[in-house]
């Protein structure tokens, strides 16, 4: 991808670019055991105060961007309908007071029941999909942790996840084979209608994940050329 990654133009093509696309990086964190599932658990808690240990769901993505913490936090701030890297037309997003902290994501824009219901269809809630609101933002570097993190924390409400969202980026660790100036992480541990075992949690959260996966891994690939060549821009000047 050399030039910068094309908005959303249509559904088919938001297919094609998210769902039938191969991203560049594997970006999944895959847990090799129950206690490499706890140890991530451990870090949220720690960093986000956040407990996600009864989560069906929890699935950490993550990605490297050879661009400053401030710079690429401050574009991941910039999240809204119009976003580059982000499918709007399956699951638009709408800021619902002009900033990031209210948003709400309508599948595919739908924002009515089909055949004027007004709440449930087949026994469904998905209008909106789900509402993101802000829990916390750390705009600031924390100068007790020496990684330089910033990250926005979301509350789900409203659709199907009943959980939280997280946006997390810091400086890499040498330690751990970290070599690009940021890594992001995208977080996300929820239940399915707020129940940790559900018919619907058994049957539909593995085919979820499989397309979560492949969404977010594209997305994070996006989004990683898109921060690097405006900061590319940015030092090269006018």
């Amino acid at each position: 991808m050399t030039n910068a990654p094309n908005p959303s133009t249509n559904i088919l093509n938001d297919i094609t670019a998210y769902l039938l696309h191969r991203p560049l990086v594997d970006t999944l964190v895959k847990y090799d055991s129950p206690a490499a599932r706890q140890e991530y658990t451990q870090r949220v808690l720690q960093r986000l105060q956040l407990d996600v240990s009864l989560c069906s769901v929890f699935n950490i993505h993550q990605i490297g961007i050879q661009a400053p913490v401030r710079h690429v936090f401050d574009e991941i701030m910039k999240w809204d309908g119009d976003s580059t890297c982000w499918p709007n037309h399956i699951a638009e997003v709408q800021r619902q007071r002009g900033d990031i902290d209210h948003m709400s994501i309508f599948l595919f824009g739908q924002r009515q029941y089909p055949f004027g219901r007004k709440h449930r269809f087949l026994g469904l809630r998905y209008i909106p999909l789900f509402n993101l609101t802000v829990i916390r933002v750390q705009q600031q570097a924390d100068t007790t942790e020496a990684d330089n993190a910033r990250y926005v924390l979301f509350r789900t409400t409203g659709g199907y996840p009943i959980g939280h969202f997280c946006m997390f980026a810091r400086s890499p660790i040498a330690a751990l084979g970290e070599t690009e100036m940021t890594q992001v992480f995208m977080m996300v541990g929820f239940n399915f209608y707020g129940r940790k075992s559900t018919w619907v949690s058994r049957r539909v959260s593995k085919v979820w994940e499989v397309v979560h996966n492949r969404v977010s891994a594209n997305i994070l690939n996006r989004f990683r050329h898109l921060c690097e060549r405006r900061f590319n821009r940015l030092e090269e000047g006018p």
